[in-house]
């Protein structure tokens, strides 16, 4: 099949979040399933090719849409005084030109596959204003939905801009809360929709994580479908990664002690002979719970344990933590900064690995680490509730910690729970020697996807 795959950011062009590695890494897997596959993007000012055009995999063309007047800027979506005024007429100028790149080109899709609310026009834009041409009359669209808080609204003044017909400004069209929403374009006006997790295409459909968007998934739920993200294995292996102390493997699992005994020097923390180290790598946000882990932290430094952070976000988590960091206590270490070289160390070094998410996608770092031999410690939602389950110290079942509220005792509770399976070594070593030899990789996704794509081709 002809697979035309649109995203905002692509690895290794453009990036700001986990968006980009998937949109870096399916394209390739698809072409490993024999597609014929392009991708296309704007072409930023991040983005260092002299062309409009780059290959990735083997032979996957990515169309960089040129527009230097809105695109040729520091940021993707905005900087710091916030989100571009300009970014309905940035994107929505990108979904135009690429459909009608691929005019230009000759290359007829089979599938569109769009992601998240940038691209959320191109779905709308071939039911109505392409709706007639014969290029795109067998071409479908599949949207898939990254994280349904990024709505893409803007205000209803701007509506006329894209174009569509002033009809469409309504409940069943784009309207949202007063104002219209690309992304509910993209869920209203798609062939099918996919969120990036099974758990998270249902967490959708409810009032609690549904963002307003609730009842279209519901109405939609018999083209809604969840796909788990994968996992880059060139990029996430301690057996390859060039920035840990040590190389390990499954088979050679002893070599994760060496990375923990020389983060803990190099970050000059000191812990008791045994003692687990928790690690956390994260964005500090309302969503990934850190508030709930701040609420923890006098209880965690009480315990026989070792803690690190690392993240950036916003400025209360930033106040929070650095006052923890200032009691000097040298069990804890506190890095509000990106070190993308000390996350790796981190996920190598790690005995547990803590993500308190109110929500979660897809998460990619618990299939990190897994691979890592980092046993997570994570709140029962979207992915995390796809992918970790409870161990039992008894039978050797699960590879993980859970807690289901949203609370500070219940995420107090998991990692108790955690520190004592700890102890017991040769369970322990059993344990991250399993979760280590996961296959979390792209190509069981692309798989995934190509049946979907299958049967939106056999839809007449």
């Amino acid at each position: 099949m002809n697979i035309l795959f649109c995203s905002s950011e692509v690895v290794p062009f453009a990036k700001t979040g986990g968006l980009a590695d998937v949109a870096g890494a399916l394209p390739i897997a698809l072409e490993h399933e024999g597609h014929q596959v392009r991708v296309a993007l704007p072409k930023y000012k991040m983005v260092k090719e002299e062309s409009d055009s780059a290959v990735i995999g083997e032979a996957i063309k990515v169309h960089l849409i040129r527009n230097d007047e809105l695109y040729m800027r520091d940021g993707i979506y905005g900087d710091e005084k916030g989100d571009y005024p300009d970014n309905l007429e940035r994107f929505m100028f990108y979904c135009r030109q690429t459909l009608e790149l691929m005019k230009s080109e000759g290359f007829r899709p089979d599938i569109i596959h769009c992601n998240d609310w940038q691209t959320g026009l191109i779905p709308v834009y071939l039911k109505t204003v392409y709706k007639d041409d014969p290029f795109f009359k067998d071409t479908r669209t599949l949207f898939t939905i990254h994280n349904l808080a990024y709505t893409g609204s803007f205000e209803e003044s701007e509506f006329d801009k894209t174009g569509l017909d002033r009809a469409l400004f309504s409940i069943d069209g784009l309207e949202y809360y007063g104002k219209f929403s690309l992304l509910k374009g993209g869920l209203v006006f798609s062939d099918a929709i996919t969120a990036v997790s099974p758990t998270y295409a249902k967490e959708i459909q409810t009032k609690e994580y549904g963002c307003g968007m609730e009842g279209i998934l519901k109405a939609r739920s018999a083209d809604l479908y969840g796909v788990l993200n994968g996992i880059d294995y060139e990029l996430w292996d301690p057996a390859k990664d060039a920035l840990i102390y040590e190389k390990y493997s499954p088979s050679s699992i002893e070599g994760k002690c060496t990375n923990k005994e020389r983060l803990l020097a190099d970050m000059g923390m000191k812990t008791a002979a045994g003692a687990p180290l928790i690690g956390t790598v994260g964005r500090l946000a309302y969503q990934k719970g850190y508030d709930i882990l701040a609420e923890v932290m006098d209880e965690l430094c009480g315990m026989d344990i070792g803690f690190i952070l690392l993240g950036t976000g916003e400025e209360r988590y930033h106040k929070i933590f650095e006052e923890i960091a200032s009691r000097g206590n040298s069990k804890i270490s506190i890095n509000l900064c990106f070190d993308a070289a000390l996350a790796q160390k981190i996920y190598a070094a790690s005995d547990m690995f803590l993500m308190p998410s109110r929500y979660e996608p897809c998460g990619l770092g618990q299939l990190i680490s897994f691979k890592y031999g980092a046993v997570p410690v994570a709140r029962k939602t979207g992915g995390l509730a796809d992918t970790v389950f409870e161990y039992d110290a008894k039978t050797g079942d699960g590879n993980g910690f859970l807690f289901e509220k949203a609370e500070p005792q219940e995420l107090l509770g998991a990692i108790k729970r955690a520190v004592e399976a700890h102890k017991d070594g040769p369970g322990w070593q059993r344990l991250i020697t399993k979760i280590a030899g996961y296959d979390f990789s792209w190509d069981k996704s692309a798989q995934e996807y190509t049946r979907i794509y299958e049967k939106l081709k056999a839809k007449k």
